[in-house]
């Protein structure tokens, strides 16, 4: 018997960031089944909304901060309550109304991320200027953001 290797091969940043929105796209399109109540995970409260709340801020956030950064400005400090409060907003019903938001709401800061990332050399990816993360580090980052969505789950 002969052995196989699988290569991986690595996501683009572009990728990253897009497919971590239809992961999340993906999982919210259950959501309309909640019962309303909150999912608690990590010494947080976790909902529909509160996801989608919590991924495009982390999209808006980061997105800016690359921004400012290929400017030549400090980019602006985070203020964000982030997943450590949980707003009456977030424990609302999620409707059919409320998941074509988000389709449309994340749908398009991907491909604001996408269209930036990809118009980016290798080289301003891996050497980014400014202070922090390099823009392919700081893609693989947002990427994370699957994490609110999986902390709802898939509710079918």
């Amino acid at each position: 018997m002969t052995e196989s290797t699988q290569t991986s091969v690595p996501v683009t940043p572009s990728a990253a960031v897009t497919g971590m929105v239809e992961h999340v796209l993906a999982l919210a399109a259950t959501w309309t089944r909640w019962d309303g109540e909150p999912v608690h995970l990590d010494g947080r409260v976790h909902t529909p909304h509160k996801a989608i709340r919590r991924v495009a801020d982390h999209l808006v956030d980061h997105l800016a901060e690359l921004e400012a950064r290929l400017a030549g400005r400090d980019p602006q400090p985070d203020h964000w309550h982030a997943s450590l409060i949980t707003t009456e907003a977030d424990l609302a019903p999620f409707t059919p109304e409320d998941l074509d938001e988000a389709r449309s709401r994340l749908t398009r800061l991907a491909g604001i991320w996408a269209a930036r990332l990809d118009a980016l050399p290798d080289d301003q990816l891996d050497h980014s200027p400014g202070e922090g993360w390099t823009f392919r580090e700081l893609a693989h980052h947002v990427q994370e953001s699957v994490y609110y969505a999986d902390a709802v789950g898939d509710l079918s």
